[in-house]
């Protein structure tokens, strides 16, 4: 299922308070700061480097296969119809590292837990999902055991 956030990234004001209570929300959930947040590609970074400037953190990008330069780690995960892989800098921060994950839209949980153990292979630590919409209906919440932070749930 599809849902269209594009008019949230048109909206200065609307983004900022959108970015500003996912921080606030995962601050005050796991009582304490991530290191990094961790974005999916592509709409994945935008959320993601926001909250990252929101939180004065860095952030670090979690690609489609053969995107990145560099050693990287990859993850392999299924789609509907087939198979996908996507990869981080073996670099990218440093090991043990407390990483929030953001995207833009939780639906099954598949590219979501996929970059959970893409970061547990990096040698950081999960903490937790940021997501603008989060679709009700899937098993996402059995595949998913890190705190979910949303602001809207369809």
């Amino acid at each position: 299922m599809f849902k269209d956030i594009t008019g949230l990234f048109a909206s200065h004001q609307l983004f900022k308070d959108t970015i500003q209570a996912l921080a606030s929300e995962a601050v005050s959930k796991l009582g304490f700061k991530p290191d990094y947040v961790a974005g999916i590609e592509a709409r994945g970074f935008i959320i993601g480097t926001a909250l990252a400037d929101e939180l004065g953190i860095g952030f670090v990008p979690i690609r489609k296969a053969g995107k990145l330069p560099r050693d990287v780690v990859s993850e392999s995960y299924e789609l509907e119809y087939g198979k996908a892989s996507i990869e981080l800098q073996r670099d990218a921060m440093p090991q043990g590292s407390r990483v929030l994950i953001a995207d833009d839209l939780l639906a099954t949980g598949g590219t979501s837990s996929a970059a959970e153990k893409l970061i547990r292979k990096q040698g950081s630590k999960p903490i937790g999902f940021a997501f603008v919409i989060a679709l009700s209906g899937f098993a996402s919440r059995n595949i998913l055991k890190l705190p979910i932070f949303k602001i809207v749930e369809y």
